[in-house]
């Protein structure tokens, strides 16, 4: 089965060439204990046998500084495709959407929430940022979305003004999931699949959030399956952010999506990837 990893990072060993700028101030513990640079993911994702990645701009380290990921994604443009970092607020955010976009990356991150900045910042959904939705609404720009379930009803205002933007959202959110089935305390997750272009990363930290509580993984994926479908659902590993060797970690995933139906294992593991982010299916311009 193909599989594209829709959430790795990459840090360099060089930070004078690629200053650190993380977003909140200070470096995010996991990029200083285990840093993967380019080559070292490209051999991660060979042992693992991934097809093909998706480098997500590290912003606990870089902030908007993408030219990692960019010169990351040209030395191999036939095995990744790139996400960057934007200020959504700044005056010039369409220039720099137009600006990442022709450097060769496929979509760009909003970053609301993390380990250098824990809670849900307010701003999301603040009237600056509409130019940037407005301009990956009217181009086919996809979002990904690092956020927590108080996000939602500010995400909720946007897809409404701009319905036809496809979002990916980060760890599905960070839904609390520990009351089990139904899952009542992740209700407005559920609720927003009612916009078509909402879609799930399920990433191996959610995958062991499944597990708290009453909850069981095996639970999750069927709830969010049945109200999402298979085809709005993406795998991604958070490597290395997330502890443990590739393999180990796509193994991991493989294990607990065993029991679906075929099809939907394909969806999840590629097929919403290449949905969401062409680039993955497509021959890059210049290889």
């Amino acid at each position: 089965m193909k599989i594209f990893d829709t959430h790795t990072h990459v840090i360099s060993p060089d930070p004078s060439a690629y200053p650190r700028d993380p977003i909140g101030g200070h470096q995010s513990e996991w990029s200083q204990a285990r840093p993967v640079d380019a080559a070292s993911l490209l051999r991660a994702i060979d042992e693992a046998g991934i097809a093909k990645a998706v480098v997500v701009q590290a912003s606990t380290v870089y902030g908007h500084d993408n030219r990692y990921v960019v010169d990351t994604v040209r030395a191999h443009p036939t095995r990744l495709v790139g996400v960057y970092s934007i200020d959504a607020l700044a005056p010039d955010a369409v220039e720099r959407i137009d600006h990442w976009q022709a450097e060769g990356l496929s979509g760009f991150r909003l970053f609301t929430t993390g380990s250098t900045m824990p809670g849900q910042s307010d701003w999301l959904g603040h009237k600056h940022s509409y130019p940037a939705w407005a301009h990956a609404e009217k181009l086919g720009i996809p979002v990904c979305l690092q956020m927590t379930m108080e996000g939602l009803p500010a995400l909720r205002s946007l897809l409404e003004r701009f319905p036809r933007v496809r979002v990916l959202l980060d760890h599905c959110a960070r839904p609390d999931l520990s009351d089990g089935t139904p899952f009542a305390q992740a209700e407005a997750l559920f609720d927003i699949a009612s916009f078509p272009g909402v879609f799930l990363k399920l990433t191996n930290r959610t995958l062991a959030a499944a597990t708290a509580g009453k909850s069981t993984p095996r639970d999750f994926l069927e709830k969010i399956i049945d109200v999402f479908g298979a085809g709005r659902i993406a795998w991604g590993s958070n490597f290395p952010a997330a502890e443990g060797a590739l393999p180990t970690l796509l193994t991991t995933a493989r294990d607990v999506l065993a029991r679906l139906p075929v099809h939907d294992q394909a969806m999840i593991f590629a097929g919403t990837a290449a949905t969401v982010y062409p680039a993955l299916v497509q021959a890059p311009a210049h290889v």
